[in-house]
């Protein structure tokens, strides 16, 4: 007669005297997991300062997760047991490092499904960042390998790691479950804000307000799971309110405007829009996505042509997106061509760069793109490259288009899938290693780090400055790139920085800065000494701000913004918006006088800007910025979802609308408002991932 199951190993094995009791070593065994992973949870929390309301929520997923591990260390010898306990406790504590390294140098985490793009990357160019980082994180590094080092070096003594019958590991797993049950039950109770644990729950994007409210462990296996189960993105349909947000424009066809004292001008002022029935599209899609696409935008009020339309029509164009670069570091004598195009063109008194997902690549998707990056994996703009996706908008189509000379160049490697994602943008693609190699080497054929921006453009003006054909360059520097140190283009101009009232830093940084002056002033006497210089339209906006040094920026502001790390770890709860104020360049020679705006603004506002100066046909209605010059209302999206427009600032932190001075809305209407931009700005931010995943400019506009 078989005895009933007690729970007890399956071998009576010898036990040493160095052991623990079995009853002890059981509870461990079983216990381990959970508690190191709430362990690591508990410590990412509180040293990245996160809201500690959801802790119940990752407690009881901990526990979960933690006996779901569990009871695959129990039911096999002594040996695997032991050498799986500690190697996946030492992955564990890994993995939690290794976010918080990401989160202080990228400003966010990384799921695995990030590995393919971290991977295509040179994190090379990030060594010394990355050192120091690890060097100044010593401390929360022993903290989160704490439990790996316990076990390692006295889990044979306190556990035994003796082999358990397979029932018992049974019993475990269903307490996972159950565990993992109380935790679903626990996302779905009413929390408050603009997003909850449960909206979260069912994202892949939000990565950081995943972690806060549910934990590191539960998004890590969101993002696995969404892997091979794509999130469910459907967003609601109701775009009631929409329409009223376009500031004094409306959706009517329009037709000019004059001035009846001086009937001389006469002005198309007819929507910039395109001969699509948006309409039709939402009736005969058999892709929801598509359908809801096609709603949405028909929804939106479309800016109007104005004044500028096509005050450029025929220019040629180059636009820089500039490494690290912030408008605080001008200065009229040290930086005089940057202050001369910021200054005698047009001036943007209220432009703001937004820092988004991917920095860099984020910061390229706003240019380029006039679209809000995916806040997740896949990173947008790589993410077009690997699809070919259509994007009939970007300007390097539009102008291709027109006849243009066409051409991409960027002094190093390949990051972020460029070399897919840039030729998909319709830019004849160069960089190092893909036709432009006549760079700055060392002798063993290296590319040297740094590269000057100023070389970058001596080493490839030649091959568009004399085309017959109108030209549009786009260059995307490096010379502002973190860390900020006595490098090669630093000591360039440590004559000028040197006696500057800064710290070393500060000076390293304001060095880059004038780099990017003398590569722009190079610029402008190569276009004028070939006279070109008054047909060609200047554009030159920041991918995003020195975030790794905000002392810096204070430094050269003069006021406060916040710590670098909350800025760095994305926590604009915390921070001063006025951080992200930057200079937006938009200036050509044959500007007889300076153009001031005092309108809100951003980097997807720049596309359809330039569009419009250029007098090319686009539907204001696809894309998520509007023309600056417009009559539309003014609005710049943050990551967290706040939000500033000419009418004021909402913060999603505290659910709270400042009114801008001398905005007057009564309570009702001031809910109204808000509550409709709340609407659209949650519609800009997820409509980007649809588009692409979509091909929705493939389908309307065919993919010849």
């Amino acid at each position: 007669m078989s005895r009933p199951y007690s729970g007890k190993r399956i071998y009576q094995e010898r036990r040493s005297s160095r052991t623990g009791s079995g009853s002890g070593q059981t509870l461990g065994r079983v216990m381990f997991f959970p508690l190191q992973i709430l362990y690591l949870e508990l410590v990412l929390h509180i040293y990245m300062g996160n809201y500690l309301g959801y802790l119940p929520i990752y407690l009881v997923f901990s526990l979960a997760g933690g006996l779901f591990v569990a009871a695959f260390t129990l039911p096999f010898s002594r040996l695997a047991n032991c050498i799986i306990t500690k190697v996946l406790a030492f992955l564990f504590s890994l993995i939690y490092v290794v976010e918080i390294i990401a989160k202080k140098i990228l400003t966010t985490y990384y799921g695995f499904s990030a590995v393919k793009m971290a991977a295509g990357n040179r994190l090379i160019d990030y060594a010394d960042v990355i050192v120091s980082t690890l060097v100044r994180s010593i401390p929360i590094i022993l903290l989160l390998f704490l439990p790996a080092i316990l076990i390692i070096a006295f889990g044979g003594r306190l556990l035994g790691f003796g082999r358990f019958d397979i029932r018992f590991s049974g019993v475990v797993l269903a307490g996972a479950v159950i565990f993992h049950l109380l935790g679903l039950g626990m996302v779905h109770l009413p929390w408050k804000g603009d997003l909850t644990p449960k909206q979260l729950y069912r994202m892949d994007t939000n990565m950081d307000d995943q972690v806060e409210q549910l934990g590191m462990w539960t998004s890590l296996r969101l993002d696995v799971k969404h892997l091979f189960f794509p999130a469910d993105n459907t967003l609601d349909a109701d775009f009631s309110g929409l329409g009223d947000l376009g500031g004094s424009s409306s959706s009517e066809e329009g037709g000019s405007s004059q001035n009846l004292e001086d009937p001389e001008p006469v002005i198309d002022t007819s929507p910039n829009v395109m001969d699509v029935d948006l309409s039709q599209i939402a009736e005969t899609a058999t892709n929801q996505d598509i359908q809801w696409l096609a709603n949405y935008f028909n929804s939106v009020t479309p800016t109007r042509k104005n004044e500028y339309t096509g005050m450029f029509e025929g220019y040629n164009v180059i636009f820089l997106t500039l490494e690290g670069f912030s408008g605080y570091a001008i200065d009229p004598e040290l930086t005089p061509t940057l202050y001369k195009l910021t200054h005698e063109g047009f001036v943007f008194n209220n432009f703001y760069t937004a820092l988004h997902f991917t920095s860099t690549s984020g910061g390229e998707c706003q240019n380029l793109l006039g679209l809000y990056p995916k806040n997740g994996n896949p990173a947008t703009l790589p993410r077009t490259g690997d699809l070919g996706t259509n994007l009939y908008f970007s300007l390097a189509q539009q102008l291709g288009r027109e006849g243009y000379l066409v051409q991409g160049y960027h002094p190093n490697s390949n990051m972020y899938n460029r070399e897919k994602s840039h030729p998909n943008l319709g830019y004849d693609w160069r960089q190092f290693g893909m036709g432009f190699d006549n760079l700055e080497l060392s002798e063993s054929g290296k590319l040297l780090w740094p590269q000057r921006d100023k070389y970058m453009i001596q080493a490839s003006i030649d091959n568009y400055l004399n085309s017959e054909a109108p030209f549009h360059v786009y260059y995307l520097t490096i010379s502002g790139h973190m860390p900020y140190s006595n490098n090669r283009v630093a000591n360039q101009y440590r004559d000028l920085v040197d006696p500057l009232p800064y710290s070393d830093t500060t000076k390293n940084y304001v060095a880059t800065v004038i780099e990017v002056d003398r590569a722009l002033e190079y610029l402008i006497q190569r276009l004028e000494e070939a006279g070109k210089l008054d047909s060609t339209l200047i554009v030159a906006a920041p991918d995003h701000i020195p975030y790794f040094d905000v002392a810096t920026l204070e430094e050269l502001a003069g006021e406060s913004f916040g710590s670098s790390e909350d800025l760095e770890y994305l926590k604009e709860g915390n921070i001063n918006f006025d951080v992200y104020r930057n200079s937006l360049i938009l200036w050509s020679a044959s500007m007889e006088e300076p153009v001031e705006v005092d309108k809100v603004c951003c980097q997807v506002d720049i596309l359809p800007t330039v569009s419009n100066l250029l007098g090319l046909e686009y539907d204001s209605r696809m894309l998520d910025g509007s023309d600056i010059l417009s009559d539309n209302e003014g609005l710049v999206v943050f990551s967290s979802k706040c939000w500033r427009s000419d009418r004021g600032f909402y913060d999603r932190y505290t659910s709270t609308f400042t009114p801008a001075a001398g905005v007057s809305m009564t309570a009702e209407e001031q809910e109204d408002y808000v509550s409709a931009m709340k609407k659209l700005v949650q519609y800009k931010l997820d409509s980007t991932a649809l588009v692409i995943e979509n091909d929705f400019y493939g389908y309307v506009f065919g993919n010849g």
